[in-house]
């Protein structure tokens, strides 16, 4: 199992609910294309559970 994720912005979140906007948001997500990678934990499977439709997944 990776430690790290890259999570990439692949739609926007115009239209989205305003607490998938928030979450994207926490993840330092702003632009589509973009992408950070976060540790592979818990609390980060959570918030990519909420935003699933919105981003893409990567082990690193």
């Amino acid at each position: 199992m990776a430690d790290k994720l890259k999570i990439t912005l692949v739609k926007s979140t115009i239209g989205a609910v305003p607490k998938h906007k928030a979450t994207v948001a926490a993840m330092g997500l702003k632009k589509i294309g973009k992408s950070v990678e976060m540790p592979n934990n818990d609390a980060t499977k959570g918030m990519l559970q909420q935003v699933r439709h919105l981003v893409k997944v990567e082990e690193i």
